[in-house]
This record gives structure tokens, C-alpha cells and sequence, in this order.
């Protein structure tokens, strides 16, 4: 007895995937301010690993996994008060922004990654698909790419008595991405 599924051919795509950009995203992307305390990654020095490491992986898919959970927040809750105007706006811009926060964090915590390697500043602007690299590169990126990478947070003393919240994030991010 054989599985319907068995029974249907296997639709696989010959062409990979390709992320449709809407010609009118760049506009919106261009009208972004830099972040109130923009700043840009000190170059380590160190060479651009021919693999990504595992630590940015990890911090990509996490992020991505809380990003996906307020989206999903917004549309349970946009029809949930969708008779309730206050409540509606309220919640929605709530799991909005919540998820823009950490798609922010994240984009700038590779970008300053990117920025310590010396990568080319116009190729990164070209990644970016926006005017300035470090646009999104913030103390909280550094800060999280330093807990990540294992170093100490850029402009943070040597003995400080607290690590700043991010470098902690980063830090248990990578110990659960480490074998």
C-alpha cells in the first residue's frame, strides 16, 4: 500500500531561490538615520575567515527566531483587536518595533564584524544597500559582537565590575553555538 505522497511527483525548483526586492524598498532603506550613536568597528587586523563563524551563525538564527516570533505576535494580535482600535495599535507597534529592534542589532553586529576584517567600505554599502556602513553599527553590535568573538567590549576598561548586558547575550550565544 503505497503513501498518496508516494503516488505525486516531487516538485523541485531547477533554479535556486533568489529574495525579490521590491525596486522601492531602497528608497525607504535610504531614508533610515544613522543611529544616534552610530560608530564604526575598530579594524582587528586579523584576515576574513573563508567560513563564517560558527558564533555569527548562531546569533543570526536566534535573533531571526525572535524576529519571526513579534512578526507572528503582530498578525495574532492585528486580529485578535482588530475591533478595538486603542489595543490594535498599541500591541501591534509593540511587536513591531520589538522585532526591528533585533533585526537592527543584528545587521549591525555583522556589519561591524565586516568592519574589523576591513572589508571594502563600498561592498559593504553595497550589502547594506545603503549610503553609510555604519549605519547600524551601535555600542549594543559592538558590544554583542565582542561577546560573540570572546574579547572585551570596544571602549570598556580593563577591570569593569559589570559587562554590559549585550556582551553577556553574545557570550552565552556563543557558548551554546561552540561543539
Amino acid at each position: 500500500m503505497s503513501s498518496y505522497s508516494r503516488k505525486q511527483p516531487v516538485r523541485r525548483s531547477v533554479e535556486p531561490r533568489v529574495a525579490v526586492h521590491h525596486p522601492n524598498l531602497q528608497s525607504v532603506r535610504d531614508g533610515i538615520p544613522p543611529a544616534p550613536d552610530a560608530c564604526a568597528a575598530a579594524p582587528s587586523g586579523a584576515v576574513l575567515p573563508a567560513q563564517v563563524p560558527a558564533e555569527l551563525l548562531a546569533v543570526v538564527e536566534e535573533f531571526a527566531r525572535h524576529m519571526n516570533r513579534h512578526l507572528a505576535e503582530a498578525v495574532r494580535v492585528g486580529g485578535q483587536y482588530a475591533n478595538c482600535r486603542g489595543e490594535w495599535q498599541r500591541l501591534v507597534l509593540y511587536a513591531l518595533t520589538d522585532s526591528l529592534a533585533y533585526n537592527s542589532l543584528v545587521v549591525g553586529t555583522i556589519a561591524a564584524y565586516l568592519q574589523q576584517h576591513e572589508i571594502d567600505d563600498d561592498l559593504l554599502r553595497r550589502h547594506l544597500q545603503s549610503p553609510s556602513p555604519d549605519r547600524y553599527v551601535t555600542q549594543e553590535a559592538l558590544d554583542l559582537l565582542a561577546g560573540l568573538l570572546g574579547s572585551l567590549p570596544a571602549n570598556a576598561p580593563e577591570r569593569e565590575a559589570v559587562e554590559p548586558t549585550w556582551t553577556s547575550i553574545g557570550r552565552q550565544i556563543a557558548q551554546r553555538a561552540a561543539p
